[in-house]
């Protein structure tokens, strides 16, 4: 790049003060970004529920709209990638990490802290894989679908740049060149940088946990997992020379493989009959109770409150966080694919598949909880490490050392990866939408994310990783929205083959 962008240029400054001040003052960034969240989850959690139901039908509905048969790209353009390549790059990107580190974890901690009922009953067991299903399952992966749609739609069909601001052209045309389309672009980088820190803290956490598990000597501290985000940013940056096509889509190809390694361990080492009764009785009653949950809220109860606002509100403002980085990534490599193929394939798939990955997993942290006395609650609530419950888990499971080895390059697999996207995205966002920015561009935004989840571990870790989610992501909301209302026009322009028809008649 001969000239930085203008977004670029903003964006660098914005996420490098945040750094700087996270290392200079961590206390109080703690401090403010802690008050910042507790207004947004206390006075917005509504609008926050009700913005990710309203994008998520609004893309089933263009499915199964006459837009479902729309390309994005020209009408004779073949898909770029196979299927299964598409599936396990999507796959990694849109969830990665968040899946081992929770997997046991989250529905574990529902089970011992309902989100209402008393703790430790079969219906506690139900409604914590429950909830685990729709915080990971269909609104997720709709909130990505709208930012992809409307990315691979404008780029491919009809030529626009391949930035957030240019979608917004049927709403406010040239003035996406203007102030207003860089102020977008902004905040969609500074929301993408700590979405994909908040992850890659995560990450560094676990790898620190499951090392630790293995050998004691590890301590579990800010200074291995500071070590831990210097070794996994130099391996991505050597990914990130490869390129998309090789680098990525290899290591999206192998994380696929292991994580499907790792399911099949649980699941036929496990309980197997268990965890099958399992997953069939949640899925039925995740979709019997989709539209309650999906608008749940408190207000008469301050404990169920909060633990909706620190359960529900966070996964969503993290997806919606996410969603600048996973949909533009999605946006990348689906062209040539219907709008129709592409929200079933986006929304279906993945749902399905995270479903049957909290279903072996939670289900195998549950079963040997409850049923074996295993400990992995105790362990967990030992010091707060929310990390060892996958670790604890394996512990009383045959041949622990090789699964929890299994477990480690995975998540690895899954850092290398979601930091290589992340690198590949926010330089395209801060180069006009370029398909392939610079390496510099790369190397840079590489180290701006590494450094913002070292900072976050430093000023607060766990805590100040939701904090960050929760923060960046609520200006995005009203993009979002308004991103909905733009694609829906544009697609207005589109002649479906009736019109055609009845104009050559």
């Amino acid at each position: 790049m001969k000239k930085l962008t203008p977004v670029f240029t903003a964006s660098f400054i914005l996420t490098f003060i945040f750094i700087l001040w996270g290392a200079i003052a961590p206390g109080n960034l703690e401090s403010v970004s802690g008050i910042a969240q507790s207004f947004l989850q206390t006075n917005f959690g509504w609008f926050y529920l009700i913005s990710a139901t309203l994008i998520l039908f609004f893309v089933i509905y263009l499915a199964f709209s006459k837009f479902g048969d729309v390309k994005l790209g020209k009408d004779d353009e073949e898909p770029e990638y196979s299927r299964f390549s598409w599936f396990a790059m999507l796959f990694s990107a849109g969830m990665g990490i968040g899946l081992v580190f929770w997997g046991v974890a989250e529905p574990v901690s529902h089970f011992y802290n309902p989100p209402f009922g008393d703790p430790e009953t079969p219906e506690a067991a139900k409604n914590a894989l429950q909830y685990t299903f729709f915080h990971w399952g269909l609104h997720p992966w709709g909130i990505y679908a709208l930012i992809a749609l409307a990315l691979a739609y404008f780029k491919f069909r009809k030529d626009a740049p391949g930035t957030i601001s240019a979608t917004f052209t049927p709403l406010i045309g040239d003035r996406v060149n203007g102030p207003i389309g860089k102020t977008i672009d902004t905040i969609a980088v500074f929301a993408t940088v700590f979405g994909v820190a908040t992850s890659l803290g995560l990450g560094a956490i676990q790898i620190n946990g499951g090392l630790t598990y293995l050998n004691s000597n590890i301590p579990d501290s800010f200074s291995t997992q500071f070590i831990i985000i210097i070794g996994v940013t130099i391996l991505f940056m050597l990914s990130a020379l490869s390129g998309l096509g090789r680098g990525i889509k290899w290591l999206s190809n192998t994380n696929i493989v292991i994580a499907i390694l790792l399911l099949f361990f649980f699941l036929f080492v496990g309980p197997t009959t268990f965890l099958m009764d399992t997953f069939t009785t949640t899925i039925g009653s995740y979709a019997q109770n989709f539209i309650s949950m999906s608008f749940r809220l408190s207000p008469f109860d301050e404990s169920g409150d909060a633990w909706i606002q620190g359960w529900t509100v966070f996964y969503w403002a993290w997806w919606i966080a996410w969603s600048p980085f996973v949909g533009t990534f999605i946006a990348r490599i689906s062209r040539g694919r219907t709008i129709r193929e592409f929200v079933v394939g986006v929304l279906a798939v993945p749902t399905i598949f995270c479903a049957f990955w909290f279903a072996i997993f939670g289900g195998t942290g549950i079963y040997f909880d409850n049923f074996k006395n295993a400990g992995i609650w105790e362990a967990m609530q030992f010091g707060e490490y929310t990390e060892i419950a996958l670790f604890s888990t394996l512990g009383e499971m045959p041949l622990a050392t090789i699964a929890t080895v299994l477990s480690i390059v995975l998540i690895s697999t899954f850092f290398i990866t979601s930091a290589d996207s992340a690198t590949f995205v926010i330089g395209m966002q801060t180069t006009n939408g370029m398909l392939n920015p610079p390496l510099g561009i790369k190397v840079v935004w590489g180290l701006i994310q590494s450094s913002a989840a070292a900072v976050l571990l430093w000023s607060g870790g766990l805590n100040a990783l939701q904090t960050a989610s929760i923060v960046s992501a609520f200006p995005f909301v009203f993009i979002l929205l308004f991103m909905s209302a733009s694609l829906y026009k544009g697609l207005q322009s589109e002649t479906t083959p009736v019109k055609k028809k009845r104009k050559s008649l």
